[in-house]
């Protein structure tokens, strides 16, 4: 009974997404809902990012700092930790977790308070494709969310070095030597790969349980925790699909 429930749900799903392509709503429209939603979803969500990568990076620079208790381990490793940990999988995945319960839980109640208040019954009265109008505009705004992970990227690997060097740990040039150190082009390509997945995913799940949620108020912030834990089970199941696609040998 349940796995048939997720079934018709998961393909309500891909049919959703499939509507949302059709039928598209005048280009002089669409631009301005996509300039709104660009300032909603990845504007409005840096200084969260922002704050939270650079004082991660640098927990996981001392972190790693003081786990080095033996002298003949080279202090460079600080640097390299902090790189391999900040760009595989703190800034694409964890951050994306975060940006679920933030932008995920504002795309669910926005998109459900609309329900409830029968705003998407009056677009689809006046003839118009509520799914191509409230959700296609995310998913173009998320597409940006990579320049989001990049500056997560940064201020993660920044946060190490001040932590790292102004904590007495290591030096500047043994931080820098560790960021050099065995530096793997490709793993830039898988975290931004990842990142795109988890873009699309940010934008219709959270749309998905908005749009076709049923009742009241009340109903609308269920709706919007329902997103959140799916929104973040689905990221990290595809962080390890993609993981074992892209970087098993």
């Amino acid at each position: 009974m349940i796995l048939s429930r997720w079934l018709t749900q998961i393909g309500k799903y891909f049919l959703m997404v499939k509507e949302v392509f059709r039928k598209p709503t005048k280009s002089s429209v669409m631009r301005g809902l996509i300039l709104k939603e660009i300032d909603d979803l990845i504007i409005g969500s840096l200084g969260i990012v922002s704050f939270i990568s650079f004082f991660v990076g640098g927990v996981v620079a001392i972190q790693t700092a003081l786990n080095l208790t033996n002298p003949l381990i080279p202090k460079y490793l600080i640097g390299f930790a902090t790189r391999q940990s900040v760009i595989l999988e703190f800034a694409p995945t964890f951050i994306s977790i975060i940006m679920a319960g933030k932008v995920g839980s504002f795309i669910t109640s926005s998109i459900g308070t609309m329900r409830v208040t029968e705003q998407i019954d009056a677009l689809e009265v006046m003839g118009v494709n509520s799914l191509n109008y409230l959700v296609f505009p995310k998913i173009i705004a998320l597409l940006f969310y990579p320049f989001v992970i990049m500056l997560s990227m940064f201020l993660g690997i920044l946060g190490g070095w001040m932590a790292g060097v102004y904590g007495g740990f290591t030096s500047s040039a043994e931080f820098i030597s560790g960021i050099q150190t065995e530096f793997i082009p490709f793993h830039i390509t898988y975290a931004f790969i990842k990142t795109f997945v988890f873009a699309l995913l940010l934008a219709t799940i959270p749309s998905f349980h908005g749009f076709y949620m049923k009742g009241g108020a009340l109903e609308v912030g269920k709706a919007s925790t329902t997103s959140f834990v799916w929104t973040s089970v689905m990221i990290i199941l595809s962080n390890y699909i993609l993981t074992q696609l892209l970087l098993s040998k």
